[in-house]
């Protein structure tokens, strides 16, 4: 649990309502710039993530940059984070990447297609800013995700380029390869990847310059073998003569926020059940993609605490529903809840469907208790995206 949010009182902002704590964010970016300054890695944010724009300036005081998945994220990066910018996309638009070679400091190719046909434009904007640098996303094959949706090398992923259609000849121009396998995984998962990259390309890694070891490194998170990883990047770097970049996502928001949602009715049909202000399908989707089941504080499973409850949300869909917990007392009809850890693939991925009113956006300071709503919607935030 995010335990800087014991105490936090979730009256003291609008509901439904994201609260990031500033200070547990860079409590994990110190973490982060400890393994960039003893592995020799540059570590980069990568903005799919977590994309507070908000605290661009303070993650650019500990992290070198930051990775987009294409045009507006690499915008966001360039005008707000500061550092090296970083962008990929499984293929590009040429209109985007007109604007992206502009921005960018790294640009990655998911494919040799892409690379013949954009490379003349690609080297073109290198003649203009010598600092350019382009690379390929190669696929080891080596699948370390536990789940289909979010494993890059699961069988048929159009991820990056496997060992049997590599082509040599095309890599002048090429000075970096990169790499994406893992999902919120430690150490053990990204060991077994360097050595499968080394054994698939590794007549190619001589070449480069820099290889990106890619995301889902849950660094921050309590148990991660830290020392260990500084020892791979380290080793890696070492035999391979090559600038090792890093781009976690998870692990700059890890335990650093919460939504607040409100108990709106309770009703009963074979169970309780509480309808609440926010949505899993529109605000929490990972919650059913993945799935997994969030925690609240003061929640516990069916059944261990006196009153049990299906907590569901305001939309019309009937699986809008993000469990079953168990509480010491009954809810209450403007009870406010706390979801945990829901900084990091939340924001980022909110939805307006049904008309549901976006979460407003807190930043709070657990040191210093300073609390600011940065950002609030409403009816022309969603009628803005419609036509």
């Amino acid at each position: 649990m995010t335990e800087s949010f014991k105490d936090f009182d979730p009256q003291r902002v609008p509901s439904p309502c994201f609260v990031v704590d500033v200070a547990a964010v860079e409590e994990n970016l110190k973490l982060l710039n400890r393994v960039q300054r003893e592995s020799g890695a540059k570590v980069l944010a990568a903005l799919k993530a977590f994309s507070c724009w908000r605290l661009g300036d303070l993650t650019a005081r500990y992290l070198s940059g930051t990775c987009a998945s294409g045009l507006h994220e690499a915008r966001l990066g360039r005008e707000y984070y500061g550092g090296e910018v970083h962008t990929y996309s499984a293929a590009f638009r040429e209109s985007d990447l007109k604007e992206i070679l502009e921005i960018s400091d790294h640009v990655v190719f998911n494919s040799f297609s892409q690379w013949r046909r954009f490379r003349d434009l690609a080297l073109a904007a290198q003649q203009r800013r010598p600092e350019l640098r382009f690379g390929l996303r190669i696929n080891p094959e080596h699948s370390e995700g536990e789940v289909p949706l979010y494993d890059p090398c699961a069988p048929g992923s159009r991820m990056g380029v496997p060992a049997s259609r590599f082509e040599p000849e095309l890599l002048e121009g090429i000075s970096g390869l990169h790499f994406h396998t893992l999902c919120e995984q430690d150490l053990p998962p990204l060991a077994r990847t360097v050595k499968a990259v080394e054994e698939k390309f590794g007549p190619w890694l001589e070449q480069m310059e820099w290889v990106n070891f890619g995301g889902g490194h849950h660094i921050t998170q309590p148990g991660y073998q830290v020392d260990a990883l500084i020892e791979l990047i380290t080793d890696f770097s070492r035999r391979h003569d090559v600038q090792v970049y890093l781009e976690p996502g998870e692990a700059v928001a890890i335990h650093t926020g919460v939504l607040v949602a409100e108990v709106l009715d309770i009703t009963w049909n074979q169970l309780d059940q509480a309808i609440l202000d926010t949505s899993a399908t529109c605000h929490m989707p990972d919650t059913l993609e993945m799935p997994y089941r969030a925690d609240i504080w003061g929640a516990g499973e069916p059944g261990e605490l006196a009153h049990t409850y299906r907590l569901g949300g305001m939309t019309c869909l009937a699986g809008d529903v993000m469990g079953d917990y168990s509480f010491a007392e009954p809810l209450r009809v403007g009870q406010r809840l706390l979801f945990d850890d829901m900084s990091h693939y939340t924001m980022v991925k909110t939805t307006t469907f049904n008309g549901i009113p976006l979460p407003s956006i807190a930043l709070w300071d657990s040191r210093t208790d300073e609390l600011e709503v940065v950002r609030q919607f409403g009816y022309e935030d969603f009628k803005t995206r419609l036509s």
